[in-house]
């Protein structure tokens, strides 16, 4: 892979075979983020877990304490009193089949999240094919499939993320953004480690973390020496 100018420079500015403790690796990610925009600080964990067996996944949610940095823009599908809720909790677009009917016929993807209640992912089906493989597909496991709407909103709209391992046994997620600091984005970091940490499988054997890596989006990654406590 050919890299540009900057991502050269920046690269030689800190030794990518060393292993930082957390705030450094942080504060050399921050160093070498040069782009003229407001890059996000992504995390991306390798770990000791076999992708291929059901009982080795690892996925999950967590809210990040200083958000993600990022307006979210969230759509809710449900009807009647829980869509009067959502309307109040202040999601972007509420709407049952009508919505339904224009992501099928229209291809309408103008949201971030979709959350929905329980009564209506019977029709939800009929979109999987269309949201799914773009991340947008509503599911248990990731709280988008909820009675509480309210509390669903809330904790997106607070910077949820969520986080799920590749096929390379990788989970990638963003954790903020460069003009957030060194100490905000320490926080999230951990905030999103201690998560994985805890979903560790039971059948996961050998070392979990293997490795850590942060980074901007036009900057080097820097290797994190993360210690589980």
């Amino acid at each position: 892979m050919k890299h540009g100018k900057k991502y050269m420079a920046s690269a030689k500015e800190v030794d990518l075979t060393v292993a930082y403790d957390t705030a450094e690796a942080v504060n050399n990610v921050l160093s070498t983020a040069k782009a003229k925009f407001d890059e996000t600080i992504e995390l991306h964990v390798r770990l000791g877990v076999d992708p291929r067996q059901a009982d080795q996944q690892v996925r999950g949610t967590v809210v990040l304490p200083n958000g993600t940095g990022k307006t979210v823009k969230v759509l809710v599908i449900a009807k009647g009193d829980k869509a009067d809720i959502a309307t109040k909790a202040g999601a972007d677009i509420v709407g049952a089949e009508e919505i339904i009917a224009k992501i099928m016929n229209e291809n309408f993807l103008d949201f971030d999240v979709c959350i929905t209640s329980p009564d209506m992912m019977g029709q939800m089906g009929r979109v999987a094919r269309i949201l799914g493989p773009r991340g947008l597909m509503p599911s248990p496991k990731s709280g988008t499939v909820t009675t509480d709407i309210a509390k669903a909103i809330a904790d997106t709209k607070a910077g949820k993320v969520e986080y799920r391992v590749d096929k390379t046994a990788i989970i990638h997620c963003p954790i903020g953004k460069k003009s957030f600091g060194t100490e905000k984005l320490v926080e999230n970091l951990n905030a999103l480690m201690e998560a994985i940490v805890r979903a560790k499988p039971a059948a996961a054997k050998g070392t979990y973390i293997k490795s850590v890596y942060c980074a901007s989006t036009m900057g080097p990654g820097v290797k994190v020496n993360y210690k589980i406590n």
